[in-house]
């Protein structure tokens, strides 16, 4: 009876999982494996809210597991240590896993594959980087034809049915898996793969078709909000595309069709940044564009923690950066908008933000935030012009008009009436203490004026664009 270990990573999930599949394939005997890494998983690393997902997502799975006559084993340590390890201590001939295209994941498997059985399946992204190049093999960095690509290539078969039983795992030694103190158990995302199968449902059956005209108000439930759940693959990328062509096929209206066909366009920006990190790693650490890497970033501490904190004086700055820090997760629009006013407005190094955001969003992944910040800070490939600066008065009126998103998470600006909420400090004093709310002292004075930061960003980048 073969026995092979399925190395758990960014699929916490039974259904649509090919590494699974092939294990069971090959074997009678799968040992389902998670391996906290502290490279990975440390508090250097990863903030709580993010930590806490991780481990409610190995509890829903353990549960899953536990239904089918199974059960994970948690370990924490070197991966190639702890495999070592459990292929003597279980006697298994191999070990199954989804690819990963990260650069210290590539790097630690090759390291495995030396001394180890290591088996790389696909299913963390649609189609691998390999193929996603122009037809001289060079990569693209140009979203469009990538697109283009991406489109034309046939989706592979329908998702995988997680297995009905799985054998008896031998005894062997795991950890429990630890409470997080600092996470909240109602939070709102609930982790585990049930979850994220009722929100793709809810999704597609409800929202997906009026996506293209609410994505980017904040104050809607216009998005997904998938990403922490396709981040640790607790829904496939496969199940995703699989779900909206099916309401593609079904459309009518071509307005109907033109919103599925948005909400795809994010999963291809997806893999179009996974691609990018995959032939260019350096971009974790410094610009794409050679020419902007010099530029004389102010990086002045008590700014970027007043930024981190919400306290900007910037009410849809300082909303979705509280957002963030309460919950784990921030909308797109929010993204864009924070990332230009820490990069543009406050002129801190777009490094320092993505670090930031890494370890603090749920779907905190590598290759999607580092391009993400680039795109924002004009650095990266296919990115936002440099003399592109987002105003986040005139953002906040676009996208919250009535407010509620700003009301929800600055609570301080409650009473503050509509015409005055997104630049409170243009309210006259009088109606301040009407208000209860006194800029300066109930809420923070703006941490800077935007017209003059503008003027200065343009003036720092266009002095590095011509170099």
């Amino acid at each position: 009876m073969k026995t092979v270990i399925w190395w758990i990573r960014r699929d916490l999930r039974l259904a649509d999982n090919q590494a699974l599949a092939e294990a069971l394939r090959q074997a009678n005997t799968v040992i389902p494996v998670f391996i906290l890494d502290p490279k990975l998983w440390s508090s250097e690393f990863v903030g709580p809210a993010r930590l806490g997902f991780l481990l409610d997502g190995l509890r829903a799975l353990d549960a899953s597991l536990r239904e089918r006559g199974s059960r994970l084993i948690l370990r924490k340590g070197d991966p190639l240590e702890v495999l070592r390890a459990l292929c003597q201590e279980s006697l298994a001939e191999g070990i199954f896993a989804e690819e990963d295209y990260s650069p210290y994941a590539r790097q630690r498997d090759e390291k495995i594959a030396l001394s180890l059985p290591l088996n790389l399946v696909p299913g963390v992204t649609i189609f691998p980087p390999q193929i996603l190049t122009k037809a001289n093999g060079e990569p693209y960095t140009v979203f469009t034809p990538f697109s283009r690509l991406w489109r034309s290539l046939p989706v592979s078969s329908s998702p995988l049915p997680a297995p009905e039983h799985l054998l008896i795992v031998p005894e062997l030694l795991s950890l429990d898996i630890p409470a997080q103190p600092n996470h909240p158990t109602d939070s709102f995302f609930r982790a585990g793969e049930p979850e994220a199968q009722r929100r793709l449902t809810y999704f597609t059956d409800s929202n997906i078709i009026q996506y293209a005209s609410t994505r980017n108000r904040m104050d809607l439930d216009g998005t997904s909000q998938l990403s922490p759940y396709l981040r640790l693959g607790m829904l496939s990328a496969r199940q995703a595309v699989w779900a909206a062509r099916k309401v593609l096929d079904a459309a009518v209206k071509p307005e109907d069709r033109d919103s599925v066909e948005t909400w795809l366009n994010e999963l291809i920006w997806r893999e179009f940044y996974s691609t990018i990190l995959y032939y260019f790693p350096f971009v974790r650490g410094k610009a794409f564009k050679a020419n902007l890497r010099q530029i004389l970033w102010r990086n002045n501490p008590a700014v970027f923690s007043a930024w981190k904190a919400g306290l900007t004086g910037y009410p849809v700055v300082d909303a979705a950066m509280r957002q963030l820090n309460a919950t784990g997760w921030m909308h797109n629009r929010a993204r864009m908008i924070t990332a230009s006013f820490l990069t543009k407005d406050l002129l801190i190094d777009w490094r320092e933000g993505e670090r930031f955001f890494m370890q603090q969003l749920l779907d905190g992944d590598p290759a999607s935030n580092n391009g993400g910040w680039q795109w924002t800070a004009g650095t990266g490939t296919d990115a936002a012009p440099y003399f592109r600066v987002f105003n986040p008065i005139l953002q906040g009126k676009k996208f919250d008009p009535e407010g509620d998103y700003v009301r929800k998470w600055v609570p301080e600006l409650k009473n503050v009436p509509i015409n005055y909420l997104h630049a409170p400090w243009e309210m006259p004093l009088e109606v301040q203490k009407q208000m209860g709310c006194v800029i300066g002292h109930d809420y923070p004075d703006p941490i800077v004026d935007h017209a003059m930061a503008r003027k200065r960003v343009l003036l720092v980048y266009r002095g590095q664009s011509q170099d």
